[in-house]
């Protein structure tokens, strides 16, 4: 997927990559422009109490950063829709700053997704996946379950072509 192509990280995307990662990137976009809410639990993960102990102290702490970090998950969420073709396969290069902004937003998408999935710590997740399929394969949870399992193995590979570029 993602290789070091001097001081860039280069991958090509087929149609069907670029529809699933423009979804994902807009679903995260839409969910913290639209309804934020805290008692999501996708929004309680993205946002954690820095003080689950001390409910007044974290509610402090929020008043004064969630702002920013919103706006900063949205910014790089807007990193992968700016940097991918419009409409069809295509090429990506991402510089360093980018390919971190893509790093976080993946990281943002698959968090989403494993809180809506019910995907634990030590969840095998090709087990998951089978009995999925055995159950329904047609399913939409085969369906994001597969998308969480790519979204593993483009950060995997980003980070991998990042470290090499350094």
């Amino acid at each position: 997927m993602f290789r070091r192509h001097g001081n860039q990280c280069v991958a090509t995307f087929a149609v069907d990559e670029v529809r699933v990662l423009r979804k994902v990137a807009g679903e995260i976009v839409g969910l913290l422009m639209d309804g934020f809410d805290h008692g999501d639990p996708v929004v309680d993960r993205l946002f954690p109490d820095i003080y689950p102990e001390r409910p007044d102290d974290s509610a402090e702490f929020r008043l004064y950063t969630e702002g920013d970090l919103k706006t900063g998950k949205i910014d790089q969420a807007g990193a992968i829709l700016a940097a991918l073709p419009d409409d069809g396969p295509g090429e990506v290069r991402l510089d360093g700053e980018e390919a971190e902004a893509w790093l976080r937003a993946i990281n943002d998408a698959r968090l989403a997704m494993g809180v809506r999935l019910d995907i634990r710590s030590g969840t095998d997740l090709g087990e998951e996946l089978d009995d999925a399929v055995a159950a329904d394969p047609t399913s939409s949870r085969v369906f994001q379950l597969s998308v969480y399992a790519y979204l593993g193995y483009l950060q995997e590979s980003l980070l991998n072509a990042l470290v090499a570029v350094r």
